[in-house]
């Protein structure tokens, strides 16, 4: 009886060790990567092309989604570099000289696909193979408000420009909204600003490149655009510099 338990015993445990190691194996598998792009441009500087592979790792097989994404560069030298990004989707490459010393730097444009239609930016330079991260310009700052007879205001912190807004073609869906009261503003609120939708390159002067970027201004919700604010910006001396910026009204619906 009792070497009957023992083998039982074993058996049991040997099931339990093999059905471990398989979790443990299956947990250990990487996730598959796919390559979004490849292209071969001199990013260095020593007039021979680099290799610059656009590389992700699908959130789950099928879905459009990139949870990592991350640039694989094989250099002229023989050396293999890597830029990590934030996951996204449809990431895109421009090679464009943004700082200006003769090399193409490398812009990178993610989509987030939130509602906003926003988009995260990256510029790096590989110039004589140093990775350097450019970084991209901030948004512009702003201060804005509803007023009082459905109207709003929208001030550039950078820049000290101010814009007035005339809503009153909104006011049915603002008093259905609970905004406003007979035209009073039920407290304090301000609008919606985002961050960069779009950034691109554009020359600014002399031949130069620099970046435009474009900005919503929403109201009471992401739907409720009211105008675009655009931003031009030129690289200079190690950091971005403001050259223009205007806000556009969109037309009321």
């Amino acid at each position: 009886m009792k070497k009957e338990l023992l083998i039982t015993f074993t058996a049991f445990f040997f099931m339990s060790l093999t059905a471990l190691t398989g979790a443990y194996a299956g947990d250990s598998r990487e996730s598959p990567t796919v390559t979004v792009s490849e292209e071969k441009v001199d990013i260095t500087g020593d007039g021979k092309k680099d290799i610059i592979y656009v590389k992700g790792v699908p959130f789950e097989e099928g879905t459009q989604f990139l949870k990592e994404i991350y640039l694989k560069i094989k250099a002229s030298n023989g050396k293999t570099y890597k830029i990590d990004l934030e996951g996204g989707y449809e990431p895109s490459t421009e090679y464009k000289d943004l700082n200006h010393d003769s090399v193409k730097d490398i812009f990178i444009s993610v989509p987030t696909g939130g509602s906003g239609g926003l988009s995260n930016f990256y510029l790096n330079t590989l110039k004589d193979f140093q990775v350097v991260n450019l970084t991209v310009p901030e948004p512009l700052s702003v201060s804005s408000q509803f007023e009082d007879g459905y109207k709003a205001s929208a001030r550039i912190e950078q820049t000290g420009q101010s814009y007035s807004f005339d809503l009153s073609a909104r006011k049915a869906d603002y008093d259905r909204l609970g905004l406003y009261h007979d035209g009073k503003l039920n407290e304090p609120t301000e609008l919606m600003v985002l961050p960069f939708g779009t950034l691109k390159h554009i020359i600014v002067k002399a031949g130069q490149y620099g970046l435009i970027g474009s900005q919503r201004i929403n109201g009471a919700y992401n739907a409720d655009g009211i105008a675009n604010m655009e931003s031009t910006w030129l690289y200079e001396k190690g950091k971005w510099k403001l050259i223009k910026a205007e806000v556009i009204n969109l037309k009321e619906h």
